[in-house]
C-alpha cells in the first residue's frame, strides 16, 4: 500500500471531544480515492459506488499528522476496487481502515462504461521516453 496524502490535524478539523472528526476523515478518504481512482482508470469521470464497512480504530488529536494510503485491489469491469488505510506518520498506528471502496467509470452521459485496465500504473511508467 502507497502513503499519498499527507494531513496536518488542525482545530477547524476536530470535534467536541478534541479528536478528528470523522466527517472530515472521510470528507479526505473519498477525495484522495477519487483521485487514485481518476488516475488509474484514465478519466475525470469517476463516481463513488459503494464504501464498505468504516473500522476507526483509534483517533488523531490536533497537532497529529496522518498520511493517506490506498491501493486497488480489483479491476472489474466499468469499476475499481480500493483498499484505505490512515495511520499517524510519526507512530504508524492506524487511525482507519476500509476494506472496500468501489469506484464507477462513467462515460459523458453519466452511465457506466467500461475501462479496459486489468492492473496498477503508476505514473512514471506511464511517461515515454
Amino acid at each position: 500500500m502507497r502513503f499519498h496524502t499527507r494531513k496536518w490535524i488542525k482545530p477547524e478539523d476536530l470535534n467536541p471531544n478534541g479528536t478528528l472528526f470523522g466527517g472530515s476523515l472521510l470528507r479526505w478518504i473519498d477525495e484522495e480515492a477519487a483521485i487514485y481512482a481518476h488516475i488509474q482508470l484514465d478519466n475525470v469521470r469517476v463516481v463513488t459506488k459503494y464504501i464498505s464497512e468504516i473500522n476507526f480504530v483509534s483517533s488523531a488529536v490536533q497537532g497529529d499528522i496522518i498520511e493517506l494510503g490506498m491501493v486497488a485491489t480489483h479491476f472489474g469491469t466499468t469499476s475499481l476496487t480500493i483498499q484505505v488505510e490512515v495511520r499517524n506518520k510519526l507512530t504508524q498506528k492506524t487511525i482507519l481502515q476500509i476494506d472496500k471502496m468501489v469506484f464507477v467509470n462513467v462515460g459523458e452521459d453519466g452511465k457506466p462504461t467500461p475501462h479496459g485496465k486489468t492492473k496498477i500504473e503508476y505514473a512514471k511508467d506511464r511517461v515515454k521516453d
